[in-house]
């Protein structure tokens, strides 16, 4: 688990308080009005909390909601195989290409209707990963996140404004 400063800056993120840890926080801010937007609009938040459940001065936590980050990812990565190409590559390699193009097409729809995820072979849920057969040949894809620079992996896959994906289709021999 990353640190608490780390933590507050993913999705899925909430503030506790550190005496009862009740998520019935506040903060002191300022805040600005817009004219054109007819809205007030949120300028800082100052260090002090103050707990509602326990009426009082508090110190922040931070929790992390792994459910919702999983579905997330989980509806993320399925977007992304089912043809949703913001913020993400397909690659296809050298021996799917090698089949022709009538195969090429035959596994991509087989990727787009892949729906046979289980405990064995998605264990964390994230739909990142499967194995299928087409024309009797075992292939596989999979999802790895990286940042949007392509240089490091991504620091928060739940976060699209973050990451950019890049789903791999590859023969099983290939891997």
């Amino acid at each position: 688990m990353q640190g608490q400063e780390d933590i507050s800056a993913l999705v899925g993120a909430y503030p506790v308080c550190g005496t009862c840890a009740g998520q019935n926080v506040l903060r002191d801010a300022w805040a600005n009005w817009n004219p054109l937007t007819r809205d007030w609009e949120l300028k800082t938040t100052f260090e002090d909390a103050w707990c509602v459940d326990c009426e009082g001065a508090c110190s922040l936590d931070w929790r992390l909601d792994t459910e919702f980050r999983q579905k997330r990812i989980r509806r993320l990565n399925d977007q992304v195989r089912q043809g949703d190409l913001s913020n993400a590559t397909l690659v296809v390699t050298r021996g799917v290409q090698a089949w022709g193009e009538a195969f090429v097409a035959a596994v991509a729809n087989a990727v787009i209707a892949y729906d046979r995820f289980t405990e064995d072979n998605d264990p964390h849920g994230e739909h990142d990963f499967g194995a299928f057969e087409v024309a009797q040949r075992q292939l596989f894809w999979k999802i790895d996140y990286f940042d949007l620079a392509l240089s490091a992996h991504s620091p928060d896959p739940a976060n699209r404004a973050v990451t950019h994906r890049v789903l791999t289709i590859m023969l099983a021999c290939e891997y």
